[in-house]
């Protein structure tokens, strides 16, 4: 008479899980390193469309973009901030940046 068991071990599922223990161990921390780049990327290309906007702005009003003044006339619905919390301003120059702590 010939058994047939199916099924796994003990054995088997504690190595399955060891393996998938290891894969968490290493992907984790690789994800939660590359967070504050993602966050950077994320407000250099904030920043690379409001300076877009308050050009074209500066084009059709020859005037010196603000923030309040894009807002009002209807190129950014509302003052931008980089994903980190930190406001956006365009200085005299028409330059935008990230707002300093003294601000």
């Amino acid at each position: 008479m010939v058994k047939n068991e199916k099924g796994f071990t003990l054995i088997e599922m504690l190595i399955v899980l060891l393996v998938i223990s290891v894969l968490l161990l290493i992907t984790i921390p690789n994800i939660t390193k590359h967070h504050a780049n993602i966050q950077s990327k994320g407000c250099e290309g904030l920043k690379n469309t409001v300076q877009a906007q308050a050009s074209a702005y500066q084009i059709e009003t020859k005037k010196t973009a603000t923030i309040e003044a894009l807002v009002t006339a209807g190129y950014l619905e509302e003052a931008p901030a980089c994903p980190n919390g930190t406001a956006l301003t365009i200085d005299s120059e028409g330059k935008v940046g990230e707002a300093s702590a003294a601000e």
